[in-house]
């Protein structure tokens, strides 16, 4: 227990059909948070009943997804626990005989029904502007259905609702309330033996000791069904906190299926994986103050799930810029030096070190660091579009700039770079040219581009006789 919080032992039992994205890892990330926050327990469960969908590899991926941002479980996959199996697909014979606990309590009931039948039922309800939900043709006739099953007719058991209203009080929306009568008499085990989610997360949930279900508002109206069950089994039900989804700027909800970008793929984009974790935590929850950024360790401190929102949250890329870039900022130089090893291959550590202090400030994402530190490395071709002498810069006055900082490099300028900046100023100023436009000359010489890293700082570190040929080079260009 902290400060008083009941512990949580929460789960993320995602299906591995592919890689994760942005939206469902956020759910993962609110039950890691409320778990940790409350000094509980956090579970993986691979939910792989679906067979039709899923993809080999999918189970790696979303292990790989989650220990690259930090969302380490207690007990799961590769992990182990007292609960196990964690994998759906190795816990078929606990469902089967839960289902059959159900059946003989009167809560549930074989269908044989045929998908040709089914299909012409709801054709019916359509046409008559009925709601399309399953007719119990196959509860008035049992006796019937258990010779038929007897002969091997696929069969499917169906959850059978009772009458009457299901309320429960969500930890994220309050009180929500469903008619009974509009809810179907849902499949729990299907044709093949395995089960559909609703039964397998309830049974799960229940065996594995959850005590918060937290997941995607998607599943409110599979809710009033999780509850019967429950009560069917005489356990229990956890608290249920439904978060609202993740939108993309688009205002659609973000999904594979859209296009939305899988989370490995950020950390190749050269995002980190602390301000990944704390982009999603602003995705639908506040700390109730202005501050952003959080490391992990301080959303952990913060985080309550009665400061998640109930409406849906937007997805900025800009905003997980902006804060990619504040945590690259927040790197110590061995962090930083250690993180650039992937980006500037081949480099020395003392390299590295040298080049911190020039990239940190100027970097949005770890990728940035190869660009800019490209021409202090080796050679520094020129853009194609640039424009030199840039403009608002005479040609007389970038062949006096660039003999003057020829003459200063040779003659020790670099050994005081805020006495050679000053220098050269003024001779701008002489000539009647602004700084900013000015020094644009050396930033093309030295860069072979308008912008980067500090140009001074630039010469500095790739030394005098280089600092000199690329400057003397720029001369030359301009007497062509």
């Amino acid at each position: 227990m902290i400060d008083g919080r009941t512990p949580m032992r929460t789960r993320f039992a995602p299906s591995p059909t592919g890689p994760l994205h942005f939206g469902s890892v956020r759910t993962a990330l609110f039950a890691w948070l409320a778990a940790r926050a409350s000094g509980g327990q956090f579970v993986l469960r691979i939910e792989d009943t679906d067979q039709e969908r899923y993809l080999e590899d999918s189970e790696a991926l979303i292990m790989e997804t989650l220990l690259w941002l930090g969302l380490t479980w207690d007990e799961g996959p590769e992990v182990g626990g007292s609960h196990g199996p964690y994998v759906q697909s190795q816990r078929t014979a606990i469902y089967r005989e839960h289902a059959e606990r159900l059946v003989t309590g009167g809560a549930a009931y074989w269908c044989t029904c045929s998908p040709e039948r089914l299909t012409e039922m709801r054709e019916r309800q359509r046409a008559a502007s009925e709601p399309t939900r399953y007719d119990r043709h196959c509860l008035a006739i049992q006796d019937e259905v258990r010779r038929q099953r007897d002969e091997l007719v696929p069969a499917v058991l169906r959850q059978r609702i009772e009458p009457g209203r299901t309320r429960w009080d969500d930890v994220v929306r309050g009180e929500i309330s469903f008619d009974n009568a509009d809810i179907d008499d849902q499949v729990l085990l299907k044709s093949d033996g395995f089960p559909t989610y609703h039964l397998a997360v309830v049974v799960d949930d229940h065996l594995m000791d959850i005590t918060d279900v937290i997941r995607s508002d998607e599943w409110i109206p599979s809710t009033p069904k999780h509850l019967g069950l429950y009560q069917a089994f005489g356990w229990a039900p956890p608290r249920f906190a439904h978060v609202p989804p993740v939108l993309g700027e688009d205002r659609l909800k973000l999904s594979k299926r859209r296009g939305a970008r899988n989370v490995l793929e950020y950390g190749e984009l050269g995002y980190l994986a602390a301000a990944i974790v704390n982009a999603m935590a602003l995705l639908g929850w506040s700390s109730g103050t202005e501050q952003e950024l959080f490391t992990p360790a301080e959303l952990v401190e913060r985080f309550s799930l009665d400061r998640v929102h109930d409406s849906a949250a937007v997805f900025d890329p800009k905003r997980l810029d902006s804060l990619n870039g504040q945590h690259i900022r927040r790197l110590s130089v061995e962090e930083l030096v250690e993180q650039l090893e992937f980006w500037l291959l081949g480099t020395s550590k003392e390299t590295r070190r040298r080049l911190v202090p020039l990239l940190q400030e100027r970097m949005v994402v770890m990728r940035d660091a190869t660009s800019l530190a490209a021409p202090l490395l080796g050679d520094a071709p020129w853009d194609d579009d640039v424009v030199f002498p840039p403009r608002k810069v005479d040609g007389d006055t970038a062949i006096a700039l660039l003999d003057t900082a020829c003459a200063e490099v040779e003659s020790g300028g670099l050994d005081d770079l805020t006495a050679m900046r000053e220098r050269l100023t003024a001779l701008l100023d002489s000539h009647g040219v602004k700084a900013r436009d000015g020094f644009r000359v050396l930033y093309i010489a030295i860069l072979g581009r308008a912008q980067g890293v500090p140009v001074f700082d630039a010469m500095a570190f790739i030394g005098v006789e280089v600092s000199v040929r690329r400057l003397r080079a720029a001369r030359a260009r301009l007497e062509l």
